[in-house]
């Protein structure tokens, strides 16, 4: 059993979790009416008003108009119609079971393990996430930098994704990306070759690795990384899911397009990204070919030009607070106060002068790999740790 799931068998749904996790299968997740309702409501509540809405609309009406606009209103007695044929299959525990049977957990907005990052969503953020996979989900996004793009890619296209992804993921971030075919995977694949942790945004269940043709790259991701989606196990993907997805995807630290065609659905995740106050950036391809229109629009229209993973580094290093106020880097043997984090200082400590691998550190130093990557990338950015092959060494003393 996947880490995610084994922790779901020790969670206790509250109402208003349940509530959240019905509400994933209720409503689609591009649906602003069951937003607003559940704004207005909250999801308990909101859920509560649509079984009385379906049995007497007349009395959910009344019940309804001293709280919300009278737009609202009405447009939330029309939307009845589309809910209540997915009220008999909204039972949570039934939900959380199927989920449990693949590996999965539900993680309701705001509850334990809910990744933070998907709150600058506001009430777009979805209800709930459903997470399968060896790495937790709010640890793999907390560090987290999407990498998308066309599906119909160039060798070019894919060669610059797996470049700038592997280059992330020695950096000790997650790469974040949909799991198509194209620039999607190529990403994806970076990341697993450079030993990194990377994060696939389905647009249907957890329990279906879409498309077929990349089930063994998502069975991949799996092993190391995380599969998460927004609707329970047993949603197929459908074309407007996958555009409604690309707005969790953006919400990683930063969004990187490699290759898109002028119109393409990769630019709606750099949309969602900008939204959202999040860095946006583009590859520059040649001028001629149309997979690179639309990163060529996004640097006219703003978005910084990158060709590496030190240029998207630039973008989301200084938001970062590990680095924030340090300065140039201090001696080796500083005290804690001089590191940028208490993580840093434990994962520094447990670096043998001999040479110690991540997974070594991360014991020794009592953290997960996750984080124990996080901070060997940080203190190698400060020059206090060199990275050989596998193993992390102390860099010389400076005099």
């Amino acid at each position: 059993m996947s880490v995610n799931a084994a922790a779901a068998g020790a969670a206790i749904l509250g109402q208003r979790e349940e509530a959240l996790v019905s509400w994933s299968a209720i409503a689609e997740p591009g649906d602003p009416l069951a937003r607003a309702l559940v704004g207005v409501l909250g999801p308990a509540e909101a859920l509560a008003w649509v079984r009385r809405a379906a049995g007497d609309p007349v009395a959910a009406t009344m019940d309804l108009a001293p709280r919300a606009r009278r737009e609202l209103v009405e447009r939330a007695v029309a939307a009845v119609a589309r809910w209540v044929p997915r009220l008999a299959d909204s039972d949570p525990g039934r939900h959380v079971e199927r989920a449990a049977a693949v590996g999965a957990v539900a993680i309701p907005r705001g509850a334990t393990g809910w990744p933070t990052v998907l709150d600058d969503l506001g009430d777009a953020a979805p209800y709930c996430l459903w997470v399968r996979g060896a790495v937790p989900a709010d640890e793999a996004l907390a560090r987290a930098v999407a990498v998308v793009g066309s599906r119909s890619s160039t060798a070019y296209g894919e060669h610059m994704a797996a470049t700038i992804a592997s280059g992330l993921a020695d950096e000790g971030w997650t790469v974040v990306s949909g799991g198509a075919y194209g620039i999607d995977a190529r990403a994806h694949r970076g990341s697993l070759a450079a030993g990194g942790v990377t994060v696939a945004v389905l647009a249907g269940g957890v329990d279906r690795l879409y498309p077929r043709g990349n089930a063994d790259l998502l069975a991949k991701v799996l092993d190391t990384g995380a599969v998460i989606a927004e609707q329970p196990p047993g949603f197929p993907p459908h074309r407007s899911r996958f555009l409604t997805r690309n707005r969790i995807i953006a919400a990683a630290r930063a969004t990187v397009v490699v290759e898109a065609a002028y119109r393409s659905g990769a630019l709606s995740t750099a949309t969602h990204a900008a939204e959202i106050g999040r860095p946006v950036a583009a590859v520059p391809g040649p001028a001629t070919n149309p997979s690179s229109f639309g990163c060529h629009r996004l640097i006219r229209e703003g978005a910084a030009l990158v060709t590496s993973a030190r240029d998207v580094l630039d973008l989301v290093l200084p938001l970062d607070a590990s680095r924030a106020e340090t300065g140039p880097p201090a001696p080796l043997g500083h005290a804690i106060e001089n590191f940028a984090s208490a993580d840093e200082r434990r994962a520094f400590d447990a670096v043998s002068r001999r040479g110690s691998g991540t997974g070594q550190v991360a014991r020794t130093a009592g953290m997960t790999p996750a984080e124990a990557r996080a901070a060997l990338a940080s203190l190698e950015v400060a020059g206090a740790v060199v990275r050989a092959g596998d193993l992390w060494t102390r860099a010389p003393r400076r005099r």
